[in-house]
């Protein structure tokens, strides 16, 4: 059965035979993973007191059978399992360059990540925006990706491994080239979505994929047909860059 990986850093580094080092990468990133669980879970709705760059963490409640053993984990508000991590970096911040200690606290670029994502859960034919609930945190924007990486390690988000998709953003125009992602196709309705061509993977492929998962934790993902033309819509850059 899949759980979310357990998170022994610390018991690592204080066994080691070299003194505990705060600043090395693991710990910096142990760090992060701590000050974000510390935040107060709040409902998607509740973002207009949020400002700055930095990470969050999206969490299922609801009862779609997909997601039982998601929802399980965070039942009676103990918030166990995140459904998806993602970062919001600060605007211009793949440009290059030193920017200032406080510049993480300016900008809306998590208001505004979380406000799109709320927009896709609202959009989605089968899914309910009351059953999803959020934290937050705003970190200096050099260890934005750090704390990311180490919270999808540690958890193992299903929107992030197995179900690709959820963090696209409108592709501005229509793409034939490019089908919709495996989100799109479990949870029909977004309105962009329309703009991109059909997935030529069917929907049982994608629940069999995430049934591989939570039974063996390994993320198997569906073969694109031999004769499908065009490939599923990019989400390398479109989820941690606000516009």
């Amino acid at each position: 059965m899949w759980r979310p990986k357990k998170n022994n850093a610390r018991e690592e580094s204080l066994n080691h035979d070299r003194p505990y080092n705060p600043l090395q990468k693991r710990n910096l990133a142990e760090s992060i993973v701590r000050a974000i669980l510390d935040q107060e879970p709040r409902p998607m709705s509740k973002t207009d007191d949020l400002g700055g760059a930095g990470v969050y963490i999206i969490y299922y409640t609801g009862d779609f059978p997909l997601y039982g053993p998601i929802a399980e984990q965070n039942a009676k508000g103990r918030f166990n399992q995140p459904i998806y991590i993602g970062k919001a970096i600060p605007k211009g911040g793949r440009k290059g360059g030193f920017t200032d200690d406080d510049s993480a606290m300016r900008g809306k670029a998590l208001r505004d990540r979380i406000g799109q994502h709320y927009t896709s859960i609202e959009e989605a034919k089968d899914l309910k925006v009351g059953d999803f609930t959020f934290r937050a945190l705003v970190v200096d924007e050099i260890f934005i990706p750090l704390g990311e990486n180490m919270l999808i390690e540690q958890f193992r988000p299903v929107w992030n491994l197995v179900i690709d998709g959820f963090g696209n953003k409108d592709p501005g125009v229509r793409r034939k080239d490019q089908y919709r992602s495996a989100w799109d196709v479990l949870h029909p309705g977004r309105k962009f979505a329309e703009k991109l061509g059909e997935n030529p993977i069917a929907p049982e492929e994608y629940v069999a994929s995430l049934t591989t998962f939570y039974e063996t934790g390994k993320v198997v993902k569906p073969k694109k047909p031999p004769t499908a033309t065009g490939t599923e819509q990019d989400s390398d850059d479109s989820d941690n860059e606000e516009n």
